[in-house]
């Protein structure tokens, strides 16, 4: 990947004024400085566009672009941009998520992959620890429910399918990179929002009816927000990634 553009980084963001600098600044920090970042504001009512432009007046050397999706939704936000993406000609896409912090070296880590033959790559998501003050056991709480969220994944029928060429790999949405060709061929992130559909599931599930060279690697970690658990609860949570089980009546923590 010797091209700038060949890598290009996706972040959908609803009324996200308050956690997007953040992810902004992991961004800029980046070992690896050869991607494009794309913010997709979606239909915000806050002042997150008015983040992304600040940032990019006042980081010059990162290559970040606003676009606008009016039709709420994560799958949707995140398909606009990815496909953004690949008409300016990204040979990769990204994605991760505005209240998340990938690690310094994810970017790094998301090229290795890539070129070790991956088509599909997805890492650890762990907590972030600069939002609040987490208690120990949400420490711990974080990586127990995606554990338990993948573990489900594998069990659950939908997931379970002749047509499907490997095994049920959890791949959440804040840190997930992808071919574009696969991308394409694989139908995209199904323009949904995230009450109706986790639009990431769904696409590993395209995904393994195409090709097996998908997997996970231990050095793409994302440091993901505890908001959701802190505010639906243990059960709760566990409920929201089964098939959304829990419906809270707000679905959008900030």
């Amino acid at each position: 990947m010797s091209a700038h553009t060949d890598l290009w980084v996706v972040i959908p963001a609803f009324n996200e004024e308050r956690s997007l600098g953040a992810t902004l600044r992991r961004m800029a920090e980046q070992t690896d400085a050869g991607f494009v970042l794309v913010v997709v504001d979606n239909a915000s009512t806050d002042g997150t566009a008015g983040v992304v432009r600040d940032f990019a007046a006042e980081h010059p050397g990162l290559d970040l672009r606003l676009v606008t999706e009016p039709e709420k939704g994560t799958g949707a936000a995140a398909d606009t941009g990815m496909r953004h993406a690949i008409a300016y000609g990204a040979t990769y896409v990204a994605r991760t998520d505005a209240d998340c912090l990938p690690s310094r070296h994810w970017v790094a880590a998301v090229k290795r992959a890539f070129g070790d033959g991956l088509e599909m790559v997805s890492g650890p998501l762990r907590p972030r620890t600069d939002e609040f003050r987490l208690r120990w056991w949400e420490r711990r709480l974080l990586p127990s429910v995606v554990a338990a969220a993948a573990l489900f994944g594998r069990l659950r029928p939908g997931n379970r399918d002749p047509a499907h060429l490997g095994p049920y790999v959890m791949m959440p949405g804040c840190n997930v990179a992808i071919t574009a060709a696969l991308y394409d061929r694989a139908g995209g992130f199904p323009r949904s929002r995230i009450e109706d559909l986790h639009e990431d599931r769904a696409l590993v599930n395209r995904v393994r009816t195409l090709t097996r060279a998908y997997g996970l690697r231990k050095d793409m970690v994302v440091f993901g927000s505890v908001r959701r658990l802190r505010a639906y609860g243990l059960v709760g949570t566990l409920g929201w990634y089964a098939d959304h089980r829990y419906r809270p009546d707000v679905v959008d923590i900030r």
